[in-house]
């Protein structure tokens, strides 16, 4: 469903990805895990299209070169030269760390501009009617400005926002990131029946190796920019070096 083939990202002269590989079939649930700094939020916003590859250098935000090689595919069609809004049509989204809410735009407000691309009004309120049925709270907080939620509630309207049109796939970075334990533990529940109940192909990019491993049926580990182990979270356990040096286990 999704393929990444040698994907290179640099920055100026830094390189940011270096060589990325992976594959994540229909109907899996793939970790992608590994320290601070590794690469995975670079790579989940290069698949869901955040940077344009139209052009073979680009400015970033601060006058640095960004330059692209490689290829990501979706459901066998090439999108490393679309733009996100292109990327999102054909059903795979990105939920942010930390949310990134429209501060000054209420919960309800939010959510609905996760349907941006939708024309079905009835489609959109089914879809809001399934948020708030996943998440009670944000239902309570309809009417409430995005920017005086906590860090939980921004988390929960992330992945409520993203799933408002009813994507294929979810690219979910870092959920747990400031979270404390037990709001933590409640977002992965919604994230697994996500996963298993609404049918959803995900690709979770995680630091807290613990909850990534309960949920993932495959892992990638990630560490300066490369891909360096695949596998089941008991086969990357095993492995002494992956364990103590990129997984702080």
């Amino acid at each position: 469903m999704l393929e990444v083939k040698d994907v290179i990202v640099r920055y100026d002269t830094a390189t940011i990805l270096d060589g990325a590989n992976l594959t994540v079939e229909k109907g899996e649930l793939v970790g992608l895990v590994g320290p601070n700094g590794a690469g995975k939020t670079t790579l989940l916003r290069a698949i869901a299209g955040l940077m344009n590859w139209d052009r073979e250098v680009l400015r970033g935000t601060k006058n640095s070169e960004v330059t692209f090689e490689g290829s990501i595919e979706f459901e066998g069609e090439r999108i490393d030269k679309l733009p996100a809004f292109e990327v999102a049509k054909r059903g795979l989204q990105l939920c942010p760390q930390m949310g990134r809410p429209f501060v000054e735009m209420n919960v309800r407000d939010n959510l609905l501009a996760g349907a941006y691309l939708c024309k079905d009004k009835k489609e959109v309120g089914e879809s809001l009617a399934r948020v708030y049925e996943l998440f009670p709270r944000l239902k309570e907080r309809e009417k409430q400005l995005a920017g005086t939620l906590s860090g939980g509630e921004r988390q929960m309207l992330a992945v409520g926002r993203s799933l408002m049109r009813r994507p294929k796939f979810m690219l979910v970075d870092e959920p747990s990131s400031g979270l404390a334990p037990k709001i933590k533990e409640d977002l992965f529940k919604r994230v697994e029946e996500i996963y298993h109940e609404l049918g959803v192909t995900i690709l979770l990019a995680e630091q807290d190796i613990s909850f990534a491993f309960a949920l993932s049926k495959r892992n990638y580990v990630m560490s300066r920019g490369h891909i360096i182990a695949q596998g089941t979270a008991e086969e990357l356990l095993k492995d002494e070096t992956i364990r103590k040096t990129y997984l702080g286990m």
